[in-house]
């Protein structure tokens, strides 16, 4: 199979703007079949500004973009007929029941009626619905009227899904359910594109992604390759009592590799936690408490651009 065949989305200084305004700044990056690709970053740092470009609903200001090789200028229906869209809120009609809405949503894309019950009821048994099919949506709760928005972006068979943070307000319980759903996904052949702020939910489903700040891309590979290059292995975390956890840094110096000072706690980064535990003691500095745990993409994310992910 040639890289045309396996690389489905590729951008090339791709740009956007508003006004005096760029939301995306020059970004390159490729997605290939069969992989989750995710947009990592916080908000307003550039995610849904490009997955609309990707999703051809927002036309590209400047550099290159390509979806199966296509030009989403010229090309626009013809991409937009092989992908699925799940946008950050759900547009559900909640006067209808829960099969009603793929229904008629199968029915803008052209399928029979046959085929249209056929799909539907597949896709209500992948999302854990059926058992709601004659219901209205609107007493649904957050996660099926999610799960459901999911089924209804699959009803025309998508190459690509599209998903603009897909497990925002949701409980714990109601993201590991998706999650799972995104996985068998994958699984069945479904190339997945995300964004999120979540940064457990990077490290969960994606094998590649690029961490993005200010509409740039500051960091690219696969959650285990960010974490080893740009943090340590473990973390102690500190916390004292105090209102200022700076003033405990300078005690700190040579702890670790290098010390991060949050409002809440420090975080002490090395190779190995406990010995740098036993140091923070030996100095007789004492914490209110503290814990050892390994590096997360989070960590990476506070390396590159000094502050938490969710502003």
């Amino acid at each position: 199979m040639s890289d045309g065949e396996t690389t489905l989305v590729r951008a090339r200084g791709l740009t956007k703007t508003f006004g005096g305004f760029t939301a995306v700044d020059g970004v390159d990056f490729a997605v290939t079949r069969g992989e989750c690709f995710g947009f990592l970053g916080p908000n307003g740092a550039g995610k849904s500004s490009t997955m609309r470009m990707v999703g051809c609903v927002s036309p590209v200001t400047g550099g290159e973009l390509r979806l199966f090789g296509l030009d989403p200028a010229t090309d626009g229906p013809a991409i937009r007929a092989r992908l699925g869209v799940v946008p950050q809120r759900d547009t559900l009609d909640e006067e209808l029941t829960v099969e009603e809405n793929l229904w008629i949503y199968g029915r803008y894309f052209g399928l029979s009626r046959r085929e249209v019950r056929e799909r539907a009821g597949e896709l209500l048994d992948f999302a854990q619905l059926t058992e709601r099919a004659g219901d209205k949506v609107e007493p649904l709760s957050g996660g099926m009227k999610r799960r459901l928005t999911i089924a209804r972006s699959l009803i025309n068979g998508p190459e690509i899904l599209l998903l603009d943070e897909p497990t925002t307000g949701l409980d714990p319980q109601a993201r590991h359910i998706l999650w799972d759903r995104l996985f068998r996904l994958k699984r069945s052949g479904v190339t997945l594109v995300l964004t999120t702020h979540y940064m457990d939910e990077a490290e969960q489903l994606c094998d590649r992604l690029v961490v993005m700040d200010h509409g740039r891309i500051v960091a690219e590979g696969s959650p285990q390759q960010l974490i080893k290059e740009y943090s340590s292995r473990e973390v102690l975390e500190l916390r004292f009592d105090t209102d200022e956890h700076g003033e405990w840094a300078p005690e700190l110096v040579g702890v670790g590799e290098r010390v991060e000072v949050l409002p809440d706690r420090l975080l002490v980064y090395a190779d190995d936690g406990d010995a740098a535990a036993s140091e923070v003691h030996r100095r007789g500095v004492e914490p209110l408490s503290s814990l050892v745990r390994r590096s997360t993409l989070e960590d990476v994310f506070l390396h590159l651009t000094g502050r938490s992910l969710v502003d």
